[in-house]
């Protein structure tokens, strides 16, 4: 693998100054004269593996490039995009998972769906019984998560949001669960009136 490649490689993957390691890389390996049994072997396999990887990684490129131009079709993308943490790949998973979302009734529904608010499970005796769903979808909690996760790496009331909850004495994922849930609302808000992302809020719509 020459410097150009591995270079490329290495920037994919956020290395501090890519082109630097790469040159001496490749530097130490022509360097390199002592000849050890298996050595050369072992130098082809890791070649063949490092082409892989590249090749691979080319692949997974293409397809997320795929994946968000097919995302960029709905009308509602650019309303999901404009909101800090969601890009093409989790707002097309997103929406593979609610679909219309004529399903979800509220934003509280929705955020139960992803395992985000808590349901009631009350018996004869006991009411206002809160407890977090047993059966929520995975995957959407995941996309929920990580914009969440993202978000709050960003200036703005994600971030500001974020660490008052940490203030507050949350864990880290416990915090980033709460900001996750306060974005349910806001991303159905903003489908719901058809609006891009604004760190203030708006006013309350007349009624």
């Amino acid at each position: 693998m020459g410097v150009k490649r591995l270079t490329e490689w290495l920037a994919r993957r956020k290395v501090r100054t890519p082109a630097v390691f790469a040159e001496r890389a490749v530097e130490a390996a022509a360097s390199q004269h002592t000849v050890l049994p298996g050595e050369d072997l072992a130098a082809k396999l890791v070649n063949e593996l490092a082409h892989r990887v590249l090749e691979l990684d080319e692949r997974i490129k293409e397809n997320e490039q795929a994946i968000a131009a097919l995302f960029r079709t709905d009308e509602r993308a650019e309303i999901i995009e404009s909101m800090p943490g969601m890009g093409p790949i989790l707002g097309a998973e997103f929406l593979a998972l609610v679909g219309d979302m004529t399903s979800h009734k509220d934003a509280g529904h929705l955020a139960a769906h992803a395992g985000l608010a808590p349901v009631p499970r009350d018996s004869g005796r006991r009411t206002n019984n809160m407890h977090r769903p047993k059966h929520y979808n995975r995957r959407l909690r995941h996309v929920f998560y990580m914009s969440a996760h993202t978000a709050m790496t960003l200036p703005g009331p994600s971030q500001d949001y974020y660490r008052k909850k940490r203030k507050e004495g949350l864990l880290h994922t416990q915090a980033v669960l709460s900001l996750a849930r306060r974005r349910v609302d806001v991303l159905w808000a903003m489908l719901r009136d058809k609006r891009l992302f604004t760190a203030t809020p708006p006013l309350p719509r007349a009624a």
